[in-house]
């Protein structure tokens, strides 16, 4: 086990395309990591520059106390675990697994007990003798972690390891990645391009766009303060809704109003920060569980929000309510028995102590 540091690490590519921008962070021995963002925001390329998979442009990564920017991928004491399982066909899954220690040289009963070490923990002792083709994808994947565990590195590295299941597998093996970490307690960075399971798995969160990191901290941080718009977007299903308005008022009353003739009175514990707001343009955010649900009408406020109903989602325990007020749309998260019938206007009480500021210019969070 080691912690994993990288300080301003660039990566830029032909053409002076900067895949990854001064990304820094130090990785916690034993810490389970996640980096998430969309396709093409340089997630896997950092991934890929620990592992010394990609050469780095600038900066240095350090793994334990030694800099590795110029150590070649074998000699990082890492593993890797790919989104394709990279298995050979040919081989079984004892010999898949143990291929790496061969090539290391290492006796065969040491082989033989990390293997069937790693098989116990991931219940693979009955597919040993199996070749890939006659494994389910969420064994074949189960194949490719014990292959990294039984290096025993002192990094583990996934990228995107669960894209290729189903629903349901993903679900388990999540929990199955998680219960190893736990097990092992080895450091772990996971790139992932959903944000489920960054929130279900990561101790830390490292949302990335656009090559640059936009906001580190654990999930609950990350969900209830957002550094800025695109986190706020990024993180929660579904989105965080996004109202256009100005704060208006001064002295007692501050109310935010917003399209359609909308008009929301400010709690009183956000006047401070938003007094300064007063007249002019501003981002409200409001998560959809804070409008319509069952706590937002034990708001004392009386915030409320009449909006057109336009789609109904059931989701079995509870429903996604789509309304639009003007030429804004926005979910509502509800609980399931209640009933909403498209095309009827609906007035949907508020959560404001829940609400998210932003500065519609540089899209940056206004703390209060």
């Amino acid at each position: 086990m080691a912690k994993v540091l990288l300080e301003r690490v660039d990566k830029i590519y032909p053409g002076n395309v900067k895949a990854v921008d001064a990304f820094s962070m130090e990785i916690h021995d034993g810490e389970f990591v996640v980096l998430v963002g969309p396709s093409g925001c340089g997630k896997s390329t950092t991934l890929r520059m620990v592992a010394g998979l990609e050469e780095i442009s600038g900066g240095t990564i350090k793994i334990g106390e030694r800099i590795v920017n110029d150590v070649p991928p074998k000699d990082r004491d890492i593993a890797m675990v790919f989104q394709n399982y990279a298995l050979y066909p040919h081989m079984t899954v004892r010999e898949n697994m143990s291929f790496g220690l061969k090539l290391r040289k290492m006796p065969k009963a040491e082989i033989d007990q990390r293997v069937d070490e790693a098989a116990a923990i991931l219940g693979l002792g009955e597919y040993l003798d199996r070749r890939p083709k006659a494994l389910s994808g969420g064994q074949r994947q189960r194949v490719a972690v014990g292959r990294a565990i039984v290096r025993k590195p002192a990094v583990f590295l996934f990228d995107e390891p669960l894209s290729n299941l189903d629903a349901r597998m993903r679900v388990q093996m999540r929990m199955e990645i998680c219960r190893l970490h736990n097990q092992l307690g080895s450091t772990m960075l996971y790139v992932t391009h959903d944000q489920v399971e960054a929130m279900t798995m990561g101790e830390r969160i490292v949302v990335m766009k656009d090559g640059r990191v936009q906001q580190i901290a654990d999930p609950m941080s990350l969900y209830d303060h957002p550094a800025n718009r695109f986190v706020a977007s990024f993180i929660g299903t579904p989105p965080m809704n996004f109202f256009e308005g100005r704060i208006m008022g001064s002295g007692e009353t501050l109310v935010f109003e917003g399209p359609g003739g909308l008009k929301l009175p400010v709690p009183r514990d956000q006047y401070t920060f938003l007094a300064a707001w007063a007249g002019k343009s501003i981002t409200l955010g409001l998560r959809p569980e804070h409008i319509g649900s069952a706590m937002a009408w034990q708001q004392p406020n009386g915030a409320k929000i009449v909006a057109t109903v336009e789609v109904v989602e059931p989701m079995g325990a509870e429903s996604y309510v789509h309304l639009r007020i003007a030429d804004t749309t926005f979910v509502s998260r509800v609980e399931a028995h209640r009933a909403f019938k498209v095309g009827e206007s609906v007035a949907s009480a508020v959560d404001f102590s829940k609400a998210c500021f932003f500065d519609p210019g540089t899209e940056i969070r206004i703390a209060g």
